[in-house]
């Protein structure tokens, strides 16, 4: 579907532009209509396109190494997606899909060139695109970075593992060592009262029997729990150093594209620069 001119005029990236140049960049793009649910794009998919919101609702979201759906962004009116991929001439990393009935503007490498060489200024919205983009990204890597690693292993923990964890957290308290000091002395010293009668005479050797069990039985539960232990302990090694990777990967990734836009922009200046000085009339000769 061609692009109406007053949308296009509507969107806070082509607003500087004026009738004419309006005009050319509307005969290039494309207004394009998904219904709700609806994928604009997958993540591979070479199409080398990117999609301005006009109206709608739109998720973009990836998948990470956890098999976890995780959204990249959820963009508003006049702001780009797919944009870093359409510029790298890469396949999307993400996927998007329409929440609702959406309107957006197909463009492509070509229309930014064009729009580029008639507003250069435009470059510097899109560079504010790509800083939000850029924000969006290290709040997610904030986010990522919170997920708590007891929390994950609690999740799949076992019957047994939480019996152990219990009884690992009682016999390392206070309240087990004054416990079993308190009945400890007390059995003792019913059994010293009663005498001949008593059913463990000294030198108590059913306490002894009870004592050997109690320590036989608590140290292999104690060394589940540290096992445990040990295995938050490296997942959440894991943990860090995947977000860490992550991290130093957008950034990376998008250091790449700023450089390139950047270049891009450089082009069109020396391109400009060249035009304004080929019009200069040339002075008169003495």
């Amino acid at each position: 579907m061609a692009c109406d001119l007053q949308e296009l005029k509507h969107v806070p990236l082509f607003a500087l532009l004026d009738d004419e140049e309006a005009a050319v960049l509307a005969s290039q793009v494309e207004m394009r209509r998904f219904a709700p649910r609806q994928r604009i794009y997958k993540m591979g998919d070479p199409s080398g396109l990117a999609y301005v919101m006009i109206s709608g609702r739109v998720r973009v979201s990836t998948v990470d190494e956890d098999h976890q759906e995780v959204i990249v962004d959820e963009p508003s009116h006049g702001e780009f997606f797919g944009f870093a991929s359409m510029l790298e001439k890469t396949p999307h990393q993400t996927d998007a899909i329409a929440l609702e009935e959406t309107t957006c503007l197909e463009v492509s490498r070509d229309d930014i060139a064009v729009l580029l060489q008639r507003k250069p200024l435009a470059g510097m919205d899109m560079l504010t695109v790509l800083g939000k983009q850029f924000h969006a990204s290290q709040q997610l890597v904030r986010l990522r970075a919170n997920r708590h690693p007891n929390e994950i292993i609690e999740e799949e923990a076992t019957f047994g593992e939480r019996v152990a964890d219990s009884v690992s957290q009682f016999g390392g308290s206070w309240t087990f060592i004054i416990t079993f000091a308190v009945v400890g002395s007390v059995y003792t010293g019913v059994n010293i009262l009663l005498g001949k009668t008593a059913w463990d005479p000294y030198p108590f050797i059913l306490l002894n029997l009870f004592l050997s069990l109690l320590a036989a039985i608590q140290a292999p539960v104690i060394m589940m729990s540290q096992n445990r232990q040990d295995t938050k302990d490296r997942l959440r090694g894991e943990l860090d150093f995947d977000v860490n990777r992550r991290a130093a990967s957008d950034i990376q990734g998008l250091a790449r594209k700023l450089n390139l836009l950047g270049d891009k922009i450089g082009d069109i200046e020396d391109l400009l620069r060249e035009k304004h000085s080929g019009n200069v009339l040339p002075g008169p000769t003495i």
